[in-house]
């Protein structure tokens, strides 16, 4: 359900239907994009964004697939149920183009590219694909009817070929006997010399001045604007063209002959060729969505069923648009809805972009349960919703004699009519219209009937006390659009948290309203709102403050892993370092020790054949083993002096990082309490707070601190030093 009925030209989505449109080649086509509606059903959503995000990755990664050929004949399969209908030459021509297309479709998912991995990819479009007929037939019988040009072949049938072939003569006939009498005429003067045959109506003539017609016999088939000149068939031809005429006649008849054969060969597969038909228009829908969806960088969340939002890097992408046309960019969109967290409330500055984040929200999720690609990242994920309600704009209604805020009433009786559980809302400028002071009060009372439902919301508003409500209520969040306070300008980009500043001072200052009346507004308004305002200003300075700090220390820690899993590499090295040399030195020690196995035989052989004495063998024996041996310590003596040499380099490489350390830590360590008494110009921080501030001046047991642009005055128990 959706509502109000003009929901989509609120939030722009006519224009999306738009785009799409013109990329469609079919009326078909184009029929179904008017025809795609708002469904909360999970599988009919997940089949639509699932085709067009396949045909996205075809038109993107593969080759061969139909960029042309699209023809709709629905209507003209439609007349041939009629009996005695026939189907016409130009239809067929058109039929025949739309056979071949689908074919060329059907046969790319048949095709098998890459094995199971193809199969694979495009599930939801082979799919499709695999209900589709086709009967080559049916293209053959074309082809012998007509040729490329869609134009009926002379052989189409005997008496086709005989007709047309009477006709050519005949015609060479006319051609001769009146290039003959042109010559004539040229002769006697009753035709200029540089006059030629001329053709009326499908008859050939001849030109002569007014004042010669009556020398020329024959037929005045036609004259000049100007009267000068006459166009007359000869006598000799009249008969000759009268048999031309009827020759052609005889060719209609036999065309139409031909016709109505095919046509009643084609009506018994009617049904499978209109499904086929039918078939390429869906295509060509896919297809048009499919090349929108690239041109605005869109791409099919994680979709489920449950209703929530986790958008990011979401963007609006009839802003994007425009912007790219003025050459900027536009600031992308991170916003969670989940069940413990489904309202949000937005606060900021005019002209900060609150409303864009709405209609974005709104935009994206309605195009999602359409079918549609969505401009957003891809780890973005969507849940479904059984209704979407909007209130945006100027809904006042001179004929209903309904105000603005009448109508935004009539809204929100609606909404809370039928608001549940799995309901979007979409509110902007929640409450203005009428009195501010009541028009908080309805709102907030609006709002916790909303809560209540559980109902999904994003709602934008500059009343204070929704702010405070928002902040200790469960199920709702605060969420603000930053603003550039240097150069008091908005930044465009939603934080969640927090609420927003409307900045209404500043920005009355920057537009040149004079210093004098801002100031007097500033105590008309109160010391109390001046100060909420810049106790927000502080929050969101300190905000951004930890939030520099955080992403610092997050760099710090991915540094600190790609050390440790450098180091990690580099011990694995040396591990594998040691076997590899520990295994070359035993292979050498080995290939040493048979050699001197060698040695030994030759020794105790000389022994042998010398016939040595006992003792003088023995000797022999020692001194290679005492050969061996020393062999043995030279190759772990190699082993060792090679492992130490790279443990020593790594410890060069330790000690070279280690001097950069305390640098890197310096810019990502936490500010730590200082236990010595407090003095001024000291750094400080409330208890429990993380605010920082500066000692101005200390007055017993009494401190003047500066917050950002406020002063305070705390005793000195409650302060820590920092």
């Amino acid at each position: 359900m959706i509502y109000p009925l003009n929901f989509e030209q609120k939030t722009g989505f006519d224009r999306i239907r738009d785009m799409v449109s013109i990329q469609c080649f079919t009326e078909l086509g184009r029929r179904k994009v008017a025809e795609a509606a708002f469904s909360s059903d999970w599988e009919m959503v997940e089949q639509s964004l699932s085709q067009t995000h396949e045909m996205h990755t075809i038109l993107q990664m593969e080759s061969g697939f139909p960029d042309a050929g699209y023809v709709d004949v629905s209507d003209t399969l439609q007349k041939l149920h009629i009996e005695g209908a026939h189907i016409e030459v130009t239809e067929l021509a058109a039929l025949a183009q739309a056979l071949d297309t689908v074919k060329s479709i059907v046969t790319f998912f048949k095709k098998d590219r890459s094995g199971a991995s193809f199969a694979r990819a495009y599930p939801y479009l082979q799919a499709l694909a695999a209900g589709v007929t086709v009967y080559p037939e049916i293209s053959r019988r074309i082809g012998t009817i007509i040729d490329k040009h869609g134009a009926v072949r002379d052989n189409a049938s005997p008496e086709l070929q005989q007709v047309r072939h009477a006709i050519r003569d005949k015609e060479s006939q006319v051609v001769r006997r009146m290039n003959a009498i042109m010559r004539h005429a040229q002769t006697e003067g009753i035709a200029d010399n540089d006059a030629t045959v001329a053709i009326r109506d499908g008859r050939m003539v001849i030109p002569v001045s007014a004042a010669n017609k009556r020398k020329l016999k024959g037929l005045i088939y036609d004259e000049s604007a100007t009267g000068k000149t006459v166009f007359i068939e000869p006598i000799e031809t009249v008969e000759l063209n009268n048999e031309i005429k009827e020759l052609h006649y005889a060719e209609q008849r036999e065309i139409i002959k031909i016709l109505r054969a095919f046509t009643d060969f084609l009506r018994p597969y009617l049904p499978d060729v209109k499904h086929a038909a039918g078939f390429l228009g869906e295509i060509d829908f896919i297809r048009a969505k499919a090349v929108t969806a690239i041109g605005m960088a869109a791409v099919k969340p994680l979709l489920s069923r449950a209703p929530h939002i986790d958008l990011q890097d979401a963007r609006h992408p009839l802003l994007e648009q425009a912007l790219k046309k003025d050459g900027k960019s536009i600031v992308p969109l991170d916003l969670q809805l989940t069940a413990d967290r489904h309202i949000l409330l937005i606060s900021g500055p005019n002209a900060g972009g609150k409303s864009v984040c709405l209609k974005t929200v709104g935009l994206l999720q309605y195009m999602l349960q359409c079918g549609f690609l969505i401009p957003a990242s891809e780890n973005s994920e969507m849940g479904l919703f059984d209704r979407i309600f909007i209130d945006i704009g100027d809904e006042q209604s001179i004929e209903n004699d309904l105000s603005t805020y009448s109508s935004h009433l009539l809204n929100m009786k609606y909404f809370l009519r039928h608001a549940d559980a799995r309901t979007l809302v979409l509110i902007d400028e929640f409450g203005t219209g009428t009195e501010p002071a009541a028009g908080g009060a309805i709102a907030e009372a609006v709002l916790i009937r909303l809560l209540e439902r559980r109902a999904f919301g994003v709602i934008t508003t500059h009343y204070t006390n929704l702010k405070y409500y928002a902040a200790g209520a469960p199920g709702i969040v605060n969420g603000a659009m930053l603003f550039d306070v240097h150069h008091i300008q908005p930044m465009f980009r939603l934080e969640t948290g927090t609420p927003g500043n409307s900045f209404a001072f500043e920005l009355a200052r920057k537009t040149g309203l004079p210093e004098d009346v801002v100031r007097l507004a500033e105590t008309k308004v109160g010391e109390d709102y001046v100060n909420i305002e810049q106790q927000l200003r502080s929050i969101a300075r300190d905000k951004r403050y930890w939030e520099e700090k955080r992403i610092k220390i997050k760099i710090a820690d991915k540094r600190l892993e790609d050390v440790t899993a450098k180091y990690e590499a580099e011990l694995t090295e040396i591990q594998t370092l040691r076997k590899t040399i520990i295994k070359e030195a035993k292979d050498e020690a080995r290939q040493i020790l048979d050699d001197a196995n060698k040695r030994i035989e030759r020794t105790v052989c000389e022994i042998k054949e010398a016939q040595a004495e006992k003792e003088r063998t023995k000797a022999a024996r020692q001194q290679v083993e005492l050969l061996k041996n020393e062999m043995a310590r030279e190759a772990q003596a190699e082993i060792d002096a090679r492992i130490a040499r790279k443990i020593e380099q790594l410890k060069q490489r330790q000690e070279r990082r280690a001097q950069r350390t305390p640098a890197d830590a310096a810019q990502t360590a936490e500010p730590t309490t200082d236990r010595r008494p407090p003095a001024v110009g000291d750094s400080v921080r409330l208890k429990g707070q993380a605010g920082v501030g500066e000692i101005t001046a200390l007055d017993g047991a009494k401190a003047a601190v500066v917050f950002g642009h406020m002063r305070v005055n705390v005793h000195i128990d409650k302060l820590e030093k920092i």
